[in-house]
């Protein structure tokens, strides 16, 4: 099968591809969610993160082998429509969009309400300021928002590496006025696992979705000058730098602080992070800890930005959405993608200011489970593709272990989350949510399969 990126832009190298799933999987999730997960389990949340991430790691294999094999902007989307037909195709991009615009307007209000407080503005003065900015970025040709965003995510790992040296340095007393740790936060008055195979339950679900985002990674690759290299590289880079960053990170404070300690936490004040850092006397925790979230926020919604313009503009090549976002600009970018993007990005930032009654939570809600989804129709399009992909010769360095076992095994966990949620009177709603949304969107491909819109295939479609 013939490379292609669609007429899209070849000015991603793997580097940037690396650090933009970093930003997006590194968000403000991880400076003050860690809290929640931890009360919830114990230091066992460790086995919590390390489920998950065994989850998110089979899938990036899978979805790494089909994006290496057939790079595309549509990814998962495209490998769906191939594995199972238009409905799959069409309701998983739809669905992949809404999750990200929602996120979208929830990062997007948390960092402006932190900006407008340093400026002693209205959140919105920051929040507009903000989103015409990164329609700029995303405008340009290619190149420019990579590099905006590596940057942007380097501050961001560069921050998590300095926490775990200055948290080690913590645990072994190295640091002036410190002194040595040790196990007494797992092996004290209430152990490892203080709530026992319950309390890991609620902290799986508390942690299940820190790891999303890193799918974006294969969005990327198809504006790269070597996608399939780049696929293989960026894949495995982002699969152990997150596994690190984010298990490193958790056992730094469930070293240093005891769980009954640690809560959920709204500020940047009450961040794990912001009190570890304090333990070392550093001087202006709160407001450095502050700009660091802002930062998160920011990157992570630059990133989106991109991803959900990228799948409009492939789904308007497979005629699963309109044309005109097919349209490219002299430097490659698919203009009104970006802005019907930038558009949504401002609706659904005035969704959190107005928060209608029922609405916002309901859609809120269906994002919790979307990435459930995603990553299981990612799952089933491999198990069905790998065969294809094998007779065409398409398998590249990308290739899934033991097949079909561990995307057996993969279904088995997801579906095991599933029925935790079920059980979870806070988490079912997510479950009912994402059912609704995405039953809607599988009912809408089957009324816009006949549509005008669904002309000919293009031969950008075939490749």
């Amino acid at each position: 099968m013939a490379k292609s990126n669609e007429g899209l832009g070849t000015g991603l190298r793997t580097r940037h591809l690396t650090m933009m799933g970093l930003g997006s999987a590194i968000g403000a999730g991880l400076f003050l969610g860690t809290g929640v997960g931890i009360r919830a389990a114990g230091p066992a949340v460790l086995l919590a993160y390390i489920i998950a991430g065994a989850i998110v790691v089979l899938v990036m294999q899978m979805l790494g082998e089909m994006a290496a094999a057939r790079p595309s902007s549509g990814s998962f989307s495209r490998y769906g429509e191939d594995a199972f037909g238009h409905w799959a195709g069409f309701s998983l991009g739809w669905l992949y969009w809404f999750m990200l615009i929602m996120v979208m307007g929830a990062e997007m209000t948390g960092a402006a309400a932190i900006m407008g407080a340093w400026f002693g503005v209205e959140p919105w003065i920051p929040s507009l300021v903000c989103v015409v900015f990164f329609a700029v970025v995303n405008l340009v040709a290619v190149r420019g928002f990579g590099e905006f965003e590596y940057w942007f995510a380097f501050i961001k790992v560069a921050v998590i590496i300095a926490f775990l040296i200055i948290g080690i340095a913590l645990i072994f007393g190295w640091l002036p006025g410190s002194a040595f740790v040790g196990t007494s936060n797992f092996i004290g008055d209430h152990g490892f696992m203080p709530n026992g195979i319950s309390g890991v339950a609620a902290g799986l679900l508390a942690v299940a979705f820190a790891f999303g985002g890193i799918e974006i990674v294969t969005i990327a690759a198809a504006e790269s000058d070597k996608p399939r290299e780049a696929i293989s590289l960026a894949v495995r880079a982002v699969i152990w730098r997150i596994s690190v960053f984010y298990l490193g990170s958790v056992l730094v404070i469930t070293f240093l602080m005891p769980y009954e300690s640690i809560n959920g936490a709204d500020t940047a004040a009450e961040s794990p992070f912001t009190q570890i850092l304090a333990m070392a006397n550093i001087p202006g925790t709160v407001g450095f800890m502050e700009a660091i979230i802002v930062l998160a926020l920011l990157s992570a919604f630059n990133a989106q930005i991109y991803a959900t313009s990228r799948l409009v503009f492939s789904m308007a090549n497979r005629q699963d959405a309109p044309r005109v976002f097919s349209k490219l600009s002299t430097s490659h970018v698919p203009t009104n993608a970006v802005l019907l993007s930038m558009f949504f990005a401002f609706v659904s930032v005035g969704l959190q200011y107005w928060n209608p009654a029922g609405l916002l939570d309901f859609l809120l809600n269906a994002v919790g489970g979307c990435l459930i989804v995603v990553w299981a129709m990612i799952t089933l399009s491999q198990l069905k593709l790998r065969k294809e992909l094998q007779a065409n010769d398409e398998i590249s360095t990308v290739r899934m272990w033991a097949h079909p076992w561990l995307g057996i095994l993969t279904l088995v966990l997801l579906a095991g989350l599933v029925a935790l949620m079920l059980g979870d009177a806070a988490s079912r709603s997510q479950v009912y949510s994402v059912a609704i949304v995405y039953g809607f969107l599988v009912l809408l491909s089957f009324v816009t399969v006949n549509s005008p819109l669904r002309g000919g295939r293009t031969p950008s479609d075939l490749n």
